[in-house]
């Protein structure tokens, strides 16, 4: 009995459905997902790439943004590739260890955005209601002490969370309602009592977004304030529009998680592969949209991204110019050599 016991809460690999229900359609559902990545990879990689070469974006602001461009491409590696890999191959499964550390991903860096979040609203907050501090206040230094910080955060609140669950003997079916190790889908399959990781999951979450969204807010209603104070009207929209793109990627990284867990915990009479739609969604669309919002709402990222545009395509030219001058030059001197080319 006891070697049964064993075999059956050995740490075997889970299986993966995909999106339950829609299994026939997964190639014609892989293909949303699989340009989200590509533009995701894409459009985070210029994002860092233009904020590491061009010398007027260091400034603390843009390595913010950097960590968040660094954020969506880990949130974005972590899920889609196995996620395509279980929609184009059929392979579903995922060992015990990949699985947690898949979830270890999603759940550190989640907490590890909000943090970063809440730090853009504290820079913007110095900008723009002490400007004559901002340079003494947040240094180069400090803003890489505070991404660190939030990283440390994040990953330290989420150990304790891990051990926990995988403490736990999984014995039931090993098949995984998802398209990925999403946390209370995984907590489902447990053959013991999970009440102490659901109760530090809601305790962590609760702390770490209502502390994190509290502080936010409170730095915009001061920046609000100091903005409506402004004598011109020309000074407030710039602002604001300053404001814009942070504001914009807040509400979608909070508004998309609350929609998302709730979904999770209460169904609310929606299919479940509706449910799994909505979550696959909230991890692949918003590291996709963040770059081009960077883009639309702020100038500075638009105009370095349009020189280091430029700069690239100057090199494509000049080399081509050069490769052509080269090749007159090997056909000259052939010509001399062997008169019959002519």
């Amino acid at each position: 009995m006891s070697t049964a016991n064993q075999s059956n809460t050995s740490p075997l690999p889970f299986l993966l459905t995909g999106i339950p229900v829609l299994e026939a359609l997964h190639m014609w559902i892989s293909i949303p997902f699989c340009f989200t990545y590509i533009m995701s990879l894409l459009g985070n990689s210029m994002v860092l790439l233009t904020v590491r070469l061009d010398k007027s974006l260091h400034a603390p602001m843009y390595y913010f943004i950097s960590m968040l461009a660094v954020i969506d491409l880990i949130f974005s590696t972590a899920v889609v590739p196995k996620m395509l890999g279980v929609f184009w191959l059929d392979s579903r499964e995922i060992g015990f260890e990949a699985c947690f550390t898949q979830m270890f991903f999603i759940h550190t860096f989640t907490a590890v955005e909000s943090g970063v979040l809440l730090a853009m609203s504290f820079d913007r907050y110095i900008a723009i209601c002490n400007p004559l501090r901002y340079n003494t206040i947040l240094t180069g230094s400090r803003t890489i002490q505070i991404g660190l910080l939030s990283l440390v955060r994040g990953a330290g609140v989420m150990t304790p969370l891990m051990c926990l669950l995988t403490s736990l003997p999984y014995c039931k079916a090993r098949v995984i309602p998802h398209s990925y190790c999403e946390h209370m889908a995984v907590v489902e399959l447990a053959c013991a009592d999970p009440s102490v990781s659901d109760l530090y999951s809601l305790v962590v979450a609760t702390l770490l977004v209502g502390t994190d969204s509290v502080f936010i807010s409170f730095s915009y209603g001061m920046i609000l304030r100091s903005v409506m104070r402004l004598p011109s009207q020309e000074a407030r929209l710039k602002a604001l529009r300053t404001c814009g793109s942070h504001v914009s990627i807040i509400l979608l990284f909070y508004i998309g998680g609350l929609l998302s867990m709730y979904l999770q915990m209460f169904s609310f009479g929606l299919a479940p592969h509706v449910q799994v739609l909505v979550a696959d969604f909230y991890l692949t669309v918003p590291p996709m949209l963040n770059p081009l919002i960077y883009g639309i709402k702020m100038k500075q990222i638009q105009e370095g991204i349009f020189k280091l545009l430029g700069h690239l395509a100057g090199l494509s030219i000049s080399q081509a110019n050069k490769d052509r001058s080269d090749a007159g030059r090997w056909r000259h001197r052939q010509k001399t050599v062997y008169p019959i080319l002519e």
